[in-house]
């Protein structure tokens, strides 16, 4: 990361329901841009997409014909209307810096700023529509991050529907608060501790006063929630649809800092005080979350599973076979347009290359590899990146990964990985195994790090839990490296990317100091020793290799 990034304030956009107004939308955020600055996102809570006549405006921005002026991440739909507007319910990229993030999940984004999100109206009843979400997603949302006892709350949280209650203690929104919000979120909310929450849906501005996080005198201060309901963009009323706010990523943060008290703060909306100051017991339905092992929620967009969890048996979320637009049976991998080396059924593939072959992936020597002991891990269909994989693809090449850092292990070596999606078109992990002698974890990720300044590039680190596919949609080209703690490196590609980069850094004279084999056109072998070369691999692979088993 640059240096000073750190504690940089992000100036952040927040706007109500869309519903289809996108250049109305957009003119007023280039207004506010011009005037005071670019900001470097915009959220939007709510029903982002209208009825059928506000089609052609979405239409243009679809086409790449208007592009938005900035960076925009968007809930799923609201109503069973807009939900054509989805492709998939794992979010994507819908358009030109257009994000949908998905059903529900974490966004952390490069600065490390964390977003929790749920989209659409909590489902009334099983099974839950498609603009729905359940107290599955919700304990699925939760469970990962309450695991994880350094856990202090989020930055931001997303949700179209209000939280119940939220008024408790605070002062009134212009609504009808009989009918206004939902408990499931009101738990949520308590559990996830954001520091700013937005909501939609209900058609008014309601900023709530800030309110505590803890029991006076009886708990550590924590930092204070803020809770901003925003109206529908270009509402006749002209209620205020847009939020302008900078927020340093709590993690960057001074903890003295981040707990300060502003004067007009309130008690806790979620919680009833109790005589003797115990917090009440939460209700029963988010105890839910014992129901399945914590191994098994999918952590980000889905069900990505993200990269550094090595649970194989996770299931896929009970609830997507359950809606009518999204059938069960497995997506066909799209088909490569010309000639690809590295698609197992493909004639221009060299198969005594091969090591193992599982049900979705496979395992070759790479060609003119760095070491003897180089491989490769490719899905067996064609896929061009990590973050195009089908989950059941996901799920085995996690198990590859597994296999091989098991390997690595038993002959002490480091298990350093790294893919680079630019001028690819077929998916293709590199595995380099580094003898533990010859570095340690962090002269690697130095050596990363320093070639990568050397080349004006900004190879930032990502948190463990991040799912790639949340940092880049299909599509970006990227470059990214996983070092056998897990640790990952990550550089989003902008122009004429050095294509040998993670050979030259591994072979780099700090690390395994073969520098002349930067190039895997100049370490070619004859076709026989390739054959050695891999029957060798094979037999020591062989006990590890799960594919064998089967």
């Amino acid at each position: 990361m640059l240096i000073g990034m750190e504690d940089k304030p992000l100036r952040v956009l927040a706007c109500g329901d869309v519903e289809g107004r996108i250049n109305a939308l957009f003119n007023r955020v280039n207004a506010i841009q011009k005037k005071s600055g670019q900001f470097d996102l915009l959220l939007c809570v709510g029903e982002f997409f209208g009825t059928s006549e506000a089609e052609a405006e979405w239409e243009a921005y679809k086409s790449g014909a208007k592009k938005a002026p900035i960076h925009t991440y968007i809930l799923g739909a609201a109503s069973q209307e807009t939900v054509k507007y989805f492709p998939n319910s794992d979010g994507c990229e819908l358009a030109e810096s257009i994000t949908y993030l998905g059903r529900r999940g974490i966004f952390t984004g490069a600065s490390g700023l964390q977003i929790a999100y749920v989209s659409g109206r909590e489902a009334q009843h099983e099974p839950a529509l498609s603009h729905c979400f359940t107290s599955k997603d919700i304990t699925a949302l939760v469970a990962p991050l309450l695991s994880n006892s350094k856990f202090r709350g989020v930055d931001i949280l997303l949700t179209s529907q209000w939280p119940r209650g939220v008024w408790q203690y605070g002062n009134s929104p212009e609504t009808d608060t009989k009918f206004c919000g939902v408990s499931s979120i009101a738990d949520l909310t308590d559990k996830l501790k954001p520091r700013y929450h937005f909501a939609g849906l209900e058609a008014v501005h309601y900023e709530r006063l800030p309110y505590r996080n803890h029991v006076v005198l009886q708990e550590n201060a924590q930092h204070v929630s803020r809770f901003i309901a925003l109206a529908t963009v270009n509402n006749p009323a002209k209620k205020k649809y847009l939020y302008a706010f900078n927020i340093v990523p709590m993690k960057n943060m001074d903890p003295a800092e981040l707990v300060k008290q502003p004067q007009d703060v309130t008690e806790n909306p979620y919680r009833k005080p109790m005589k003797d100051g115990k917090k009440e017991k939460p209700p029963p339905s988010m105890t839910g979350a014992e129901e399945e092992p914590v191994s098994q929620f999918f952590f980000d967009l889905g069900q990505k599973k993200p990269q550094h969890q090595q649970h194989h048996h996770g299931r896929k979320r009970q609830t997507d076979g359950d809606r009518p637009n999204y059938p069960k049976q497995p997506r066909r991998p799209p088909q490569p347009t010309g000639p690809c080396w590295f698609c197992l059924a493909s004639p221009e593939v060299e198969k005594h290359l091969v090591i193992s072959i599982g049900t979705h992936c496979y395992m070759a020597l790479a060609k003119g590899g760095l070491t003897p002991d180089h491989v490769l891990l490719l899905p067996i269909g064609h896929y061009q990146s990590v973050v195009d994989l089908a989950s059941e693809v996901v799920e085995e090449m996690e198990k590859y990964k597994s296999a091989v850092k098991k390997f690595c292990k038993s002959r002490a070596q480091r298990c350093i990985m790294f893919e680079r999606n630019y001028r690819s078109q077929h998916l293709q992990l590199q595995v380099v195994p580094v003898p533990m002698e010859k570095c340690s974890t962090e002269d690697i990720k130095e050596a990363f790090m320093t070639q990568a300044e050397e080349q004006q590039m900004e190879l930032m680190e990502i948190p463990a839990h991040t799912d790639l596919k949340q940092i880049a949609p299909p599509g970006t080209p990227y470059f990214y490296v996983e070092l056998d703690t897990g640790e990952k490196l990550f550089y989003r590609i902008k122009k004429n990317f050095p294509l040998q980069f993670g050979r030259e850094v591994l072979a780099s004279e700090a690390l395994l100091n073969i520098p002349m084999r930067a190039d895997w056109r100049e370490c070619k072998c004859t076709k026989e020793e390739e054959e050695d070369q891999a029957k060798q691999m094979r037999s020591d692979f062989e006990p590890f290799d799960f594919a064998h088993e089967d």
